[in-house]
């Protein structure tokens, strides 16, 4: 199969081909391409078989060989796509000298049904996570058309990439067909894939929040620009400045070319850190690196430095790529003879892919580099442009976003990504709609604003105003302080009175309910909660199908009335039906409507934090709320929708939160259970190997944070908007200790 350049087109090219349904004007969505299938065999072996994997609508296959070039071939494994499947990104793990991105399936509901496949690249990976959603979210629409499309899906077999296969051979081949020596697993790991393009045109909807930060540009050099906060806030020891530049690449190619430790590749570009070494790596999103620095940024007094720093990164679900780097020390790195061991700058990369104009196939990312600097050196570079500041190895990290853009723009390789993998982005009749899929994904700005301004590092097309009116709705949502300067100006005004049952008197919820966790007295208590208005998060506004604009948040639809902050030896599920629990009060149960959120956290012990909502008024039978409260969990968990922000506390905890919103139910498993007059959903954190990494560098600073967090049903139909807050919750300063035990 030939390498595909660029992006993957919905029509002929080079790499994909035009297919539809016989006998149908319309074709259905396809995606296949080659995949490595990780498992054990009957004998206890572990394997790695290079397989073709096809998904065609809700339908999945894998075959030894490609199906298009040998069509009697049978495929080896077959099933769909149910909407219980869950896909989980485990992040690069080494197989046979080389580095796969590995994705685990599982169903949430039976643990037997479970398997893993690797892909060359962190694209590829993000192409099939996103060709299995759509697949998903296939089946889930024929869940909701009900009758023999219902009863259908039921009977047939999930896809189950575990179990042995028929005929299973009993002894394993060894994986010397997949390597050649010295260069891991088959040239498959030096290319990669991606979803295609829209054929409406569709492009991303990037932008910056308006945050804590206020950024000023204080130095362009090398196509990059260099930013200092000046805002008030305390974001650290020292003061905090950031590189930002467009890359000529997609997001997926960055972040590897950042990743790679090879010496070779590294000279190419980065003119601090000479030789890189990776130490130690972990589960996937997380590892330590060992590395000197280059003797020019370096003084007489220590002509030899070397360092050692973790690495932690994730994707978002916009796509967004955060690498965050810290200082560490490794058994395996003592001090070394003759070298002074640094303690590396903290430092974050962001990495997000930018609209490209239709009529271009070169896809581009902008590249941030955030790092917290002594202040002294910086004030003095600033005030004099002291020519030693520029030796340094500060000036010399905001500079390797430089490096980067010239070294990719040197490598026309990296500017296209490699296509193995053809993809039909097609959606048939019996396909869920284009504007639900569109929303699905498109919605990826971020969702969480304060009252401070920012300036913009966004970058904006020049050529959008020569478009139609579609293209110039699509530049105006790339910026961010547009859509935001417009937001500010309004505020979302739904109908709350159509949620909540308007023939039924309001009832006065009473003040005197209350859990573990206090309520705050003032902006100044600690280890609190308090329930903050909506100003503070942006929501779809009632032209958002048409425009994409968010407007400001208005008061919550339901009372925060208690918050209880529980540890406890296991996950505990249905907690509203503890003793101890408000919902079992007698007051609780005199109340219309009860939403409990239990954010179960993974530590050592693990927390419950669990939010009761109360309603004044029974939910009206005909509204989103109710369809939500007595729908299905497909359902639920495609509307359940969460907006993190945090207030203050230290920036780099900031960056790794960030304040997009996140459909918890894509993202973890979330379980629901509804009795009486109660709904309650249990949100199980630790289900996501990411989420695990970022909730526990949150608990490491809990204590010197406030966090605000709002909950909200996404609103997908134009009789849906415009959106309104659920609820919120300010957390301010927990402490641990303070949790109360709970026995189940």
């Amino acid at each position: 199969m030939d390498a595909a350049t660029g992006s993957v087109l919905n029509k002929s090219g080079s790499g994909g081909s035009d297919r539809s349904e016989e006998g149908g004007s319309r074709g259905i969505f396809e995606y296949f391409g080659w995949v490595y299938h990780l498992g054990v065999n009957s004998i206890g072996h572990e394997y790695c078989h290079l397989r073709f994997l096809f998904i065609k609508g809700k339908y999945v296959s894998m075959y030894k060989r490609d199906p298009h070039d040998n069509p009697a071939i049978k495929p080896i494994r077959q099933g769909v796509v149910g909407p219980t499947l869950m896909v989980e990104e485990l992040g690069r793990r080494k197989v046979n000298n080389g580095d796969l991105y590995v994705l685990r399936f599982y169903n949430r509901l039976d643990e037997t049904k479970k398997g893993e496949i690797a892909c060359a690249s962190a694209g590829e990976a993000r192409g099939w996570m996103e060709a299995f959603d759509q697949a998903k979210q296939q089946a889930e629409h024929e869940l909701s058309r009900g009758g023999c499309a219902r009863e259908k899906l039921y009977m047939e077999a999930e896809i189950n990439l575990e179990g042995h296969r028929p005929r299973v051979r009993r002894y394993a081949h060894g994986l010397r067909k997949l390597i050649r020596i010295g260069q891991g697993p088959e040239t498959l790991l030096r290319q990669s894939s991606k979803l295609a393009a829209r054929p409406d045109g569709f492009e991303r909807d990037d932008g910056d929040a308006v945050e804590a930060h206020q950024w000023k540009c204080v130095l362009t050099l090398s196509g990059i620009r260099i930013f200092e906060d000046v805002s008030d806030h305390k974001n650290g020891k020292g003061v905090l400045a950031k590189s930002v530049g467009v890359v000529e690449a997609t997001a997926d190619t960055v972040f590897e070319v950042l990743l790679n430790t090879e010496q070779q590749k590294r000279y190419e570009w980065d003119m601090l850190m000479c030789d890189l070494e990776l130490v130690d790596s972990y589960d996937g999103h997380y590892d330590v690196v060992y590395g000197t620095y280059d003797s020019k940024f370096l003084s007489r007094w220590h002509p030899k430095q070397d360092f050692v720093f973790s690495r932690q990164w994730f994707r978002g679900q916009d796509g967004t790529y955060t690498i965050l780097q810290f200082p560490a020390i490794h058994k395996k790195k003592p001090q070394r003879s003759g070298y002074r061991r640094a303690k590396i700058n903290p430092s974050t990369w962001e990495i997000r892919n930018l609209n490209t104009p239709i009529a271009s196939n070169s896809p581009r990312c902008l590249v941030t580099h955030t790092l917290e600097m002594h202040s002294e050196s910086w004030r003095q570079w600033k005030k004099n442009k002291c020519l030693k500041f520029q030796k340094s190895i500060s000036y010399a990290l905001l500079c390797q976003v430089a490096g980067l853009k010239e070294f990719i723009a040197a490598n026309p390789a990296l500017h296209h990504e490699n296509a193995t993998t053809i993809v039909q982005s097609k959606l048939s009749d019996a396909s869920i709609s284009s504007t639900e899929f569109e929303d699905e994904v498109q919605d990826e700005f971020y969702d969480a604003i304060t009252a401070d301004s920012s300036t913009s590092d966004e970058e904006s097309d020049d050529d959008d105003e020569k478009h139609d009116l579609k293209e110039s709705r699509v530049k105006l949502k790339n910026i961010s302080w547009a859509i935001t300067t417009l937001a500010l100006k309004r505020t979302a005004a739904p109908d709350l009175s159509e949620e909540l049952d308007p023939l039924v008197t309001p009832i006065t919820i009473p003040s005197d309910l209350h859990g573990s966790l206090h309520k705050g007295k003032d902006d100044n208590d600690t280890n609190c909660w308090a329930s903050p208005s909506g100003k503070g998060f942006m929501i779809r506004g009632k032209n958002y199908l048409k425009d994409s604009s968010k407007v400001v948040g208005g008061d919550p639809l339901l009372r925060l009335v208690a918050v209880d902050w529980f540890t406890i030896d296991k996950t505990a599920d249905r907690i509203a039906l503890h003793p101890r629990c408000l919902v079992q009060s007698e007051a609780g149960k005199k109340l219309p409507f009860i939403l409990v959120v239990n954010l179960q956290v993974p530590a050592k012990p693990n927390y419950s934090l669990v939010l009761y909502y109360a309603a004044d008024r029974p939910i009206n039978k005909n509204s989103l709320l109710a369809r939500f409260v007595d729908g299905s969990d497909v359902f639920r968990d495609s509307r359940f929708k969460l907006i993190p922000s945090i207030v203050e506390g230290y920036w780099m905890v900031k960056r790794a939160v960030g304040t997009k919103a996140c459909l918890l139910g894509k993202a973890v498993t979330c379980k629901y259970f509804k009795q009486d007059n109660f709904l309650e959903i249990d949100v199980d954190i630790g289900s996501s190997s990411v989420a695990r990494r970022v909730i526990g560098l949150v608990l490491g600073y809990v204590t010197s944070l406030v966090v605000d967090l709002a909950i909200l049903i996404e609103a997908k139909e134009e009789a849906e908007l415009p959106e309104y807050i659920l609820g919120t919750v300010r957390l301010n300063r927990l402490k641990p200790e303070s949790a109360v035990p709970l026995e189940v």
